[in-house]
């Protein structure tokens, strides 16, 4: 940001301050007839009872997502947008490297209707699609759960196995490795494939680099955003083409190079020196 960049940003900076001072102002002018702006209670790691949520440090968890209670998260692991995983009366634990993707929902039993109490277990490199409704149940290792599906208590679903998107999985049902089970209620399908099990680990691997991006823009300040801002409106609609006609060398800054191991086939086609 260059000397009239800071000096305009100071202007706004204070005029904002000034705006805030007038309104703190006629608030108290007003007395008990002005508007009370309330404080979001949201917290993304709550307490309830005595139980507290462990997240481990280098997994990933976004904003606005809701970990309550007794709930332990791995390493690697990805808690995504809109994710509540409520563990209140009874446990819920994520291995490492799994991921579970944006407004899906993991919750546990204290008891149903047979009188059993159901935890909920996710295991390494699980994939959970996005609304996913995860209740009481088990997903194995490098297990596969398609978006917007409904597991209900007592599910096992086994290592290298896969629930259809939308499917709704019944009571005490285990889904045995290498299939494929769908449909409301869900039935099996058919045998997966090598390709769609290495498919299953890939997705999890995937999520895991992606979570690491977003853990590092989640984290930026304000300036640093505003930074970027310049930067993207600087080098938006360049075209390395035209570029090359007319003699010129642009140099992407680092700010905007996407890791290799993230969607690689996105990446900015201007040099990286």
């Amino acid at each position: 940001m260059g000397t009239l960049g800071r000096a305009i940003y100071t202007v706004g900076f204070w005029i904002r301050e000034t705006g805030q001072a007038l309104d703190r102002l006629g608030c108290r002018l007003q007395g008990n007839y002005y508007f009370q702006e309330q404080l979001s209670r949201h917290r993304t790691l709550m307490n309830i009872f005595d139980k507290a949520p462990v997240v481990d440090k280098d997994a990933f968890v976004a904003p606005g997502a809701s970990i309550i209670g007794d709930v332990q998260v791995g390493p690697k692991s990805s808690i995504w947008y809109g994710c509540v995983l409520r563990g209140d009366v009874n446990s819920i634990r994520v291995g490492s490297g799994a991921n579970i993707q944006d407004n899906s929902l993991v919750h546990v039993a204290k008891s149903n209707l047979s009188g059993k109490a159901f935890p909920t277990i996710i295991g390494d490199n699980v994939t959970i699609g996005h609304s996913a409704v995860i209740h009481g149940c088990t997903v194995e290792d490098e297990a596969f759960v398609g978006m917007g599906a409904t597991l209900l208590d007592g599910v096992v679903v086994e290592k290298h196995a896969m629930v259809a998107a939308g499917a709704l999985v019944r009571q005490d049902i285990r889904i045995p490795t290498g299939e494929v089970w769908g449909g409301n209620p869900a039935k099996y399908l058919r045998k997966l494939t090598d390709e769609e099990i290495e498919f299953i680990f890939q997705s999890a691997t995937n999520y895991s680099n992606l979570a690491q991006v977003h853990a590092v823009e989640n984290a930026k300040s304000f300036d640093e955003i505003e930074f970027e801002k310049v930067l993207r409106k600087k080098f938006a609609k360049k075209d390395e083409e035209y570029d090359s006609m007319l003699g010129v060398i642009r140099e992407t800054p680092p700010e905007l190079i996407l890791p290799d191991d993230v969607l690689p086939d996105k990446a900015p086609k201007y040099s990286k020196k």
